[in-house]
């Protein structure tokens, strides 16, 4: 029995290669990602990239160790745990140095194989209190 492959889509590749790289070049130039547990919103493509590399390089040394994803089309949710070390300022916070591993999940909008919308919920009670 043969069974057909199903194709897999640009934004599919895109949002996968996205996952695993945080590279921009899979945002849109007009994205927004918005932040579900403060309401703040970062604008654009290079915005976003200078949030997740304050995130993952400036106030964390972290990575982002995948749990669940689903891509479509036109949607894309990762459930993910963000792990790494707190080695910069952070909510007014100097760095601790203490490890943090914080379940989140963002789920996205995608227009055209591009990241389009970004909400990010991330547990934002159990970072601070791994962080005191």
């Amino acid at each position: 029995m043969i069974l057909e492959r199903e194709e897999i889509s640009l934004a599919q590749k895109n949002v996968e290669a996205y996952f695993n790289t945080h590279d921009v070049q899979y945002v849109a130039e007009d994205a927004v990602f918005t932040s579900m547990n403060t309401g703040e919103e970062t604008r654009g493509r290079e915005a976003v990239g200078q949030m997740l590399h304050y995130f993952y390089h400036v106030a964390f040394d972290a990575r982002a160790e995948i749990t669940n994803k689903v891509i479509t089309e036109k949607k894309a949710v990762l459930e993910f745990n963000f792990v790494g070390k707190h080695i910069g300022e952070f909510a007014g916070m100097q760095p601790t140095n203490k490890e943090v591993n914080v379940p989140t999940c963002v789920s996205y909008d995608l227009e055209n194989g591009l990241i389009k919308k970004g909400r990010v919920y991330m547990l934002f009670d159990v970072l601070m209190k791994q962080l005191s």
